[in-house]
């Protein structure tokens, strides 16, 4: 018997943005009966590396910002839940990510651009490069 419980990974960057998208994926998940992988990423750009602390436990502020932000949103305790933290560019490791999940899941933000205005560089880019569907959550503002 194979196991067709489903997995939907969502990213999370501490932003209010990300925990709307962890919110939705969440809903997501109980409808579905799927596994949810909640995942952050951190990344220096080499031009600042000589800048960035080497005492600071990057992983560890990274799985704990995971576990705040689960905090944040009800969670079943009968959802399998993976918390999962890599160092990269989150564009990449979130398209990563997503080859063999069925959905991925990230928050709306305008940072960057013109296509920044709409959606964000990460999303912009997960969208146009993902292994699976995607969905943007856009955050409110009330």
């Amino acid at each position: 018997m194979t196991d067709t419980r489903g997995r939907i990974v969502v990213g999370v960057d501490g932003s209010d943005a990300s925990t709307g998208a962890v919110r939705w994926a969440v809903g997501q998940a109980t409808l579905t009966g799927a596994d949810l992988e909640v995942l952050t990423s951190w990344h220096f750009p080499s031009q600042y590396a000589e800048w960035v602390a080497d005492d600071i436990d990057w992983d560890a502020r990274a799985r704990a910002l995971l576990e705040d932000t689960l905090a944040a949103v009800h969670v079943e305790k009968t959802m399998t839940v993976t918390r999962t933290a890599r160092p990269g560019h989150p564009a990449a490791v979130l398209t990563d990510a997503s080859a063999g999940a069925d959905l991925l899941v990230v928050g709306s933000r305008g940072h960057d651009g013109f296509a920044g205005l709409l959606l964000g560089s990460v999303s912009a880019h997960v969208a146009a490069h993902a292994h699976c569907p995607v969905v943007v959550v856009r955050h409110r503002v009330d």
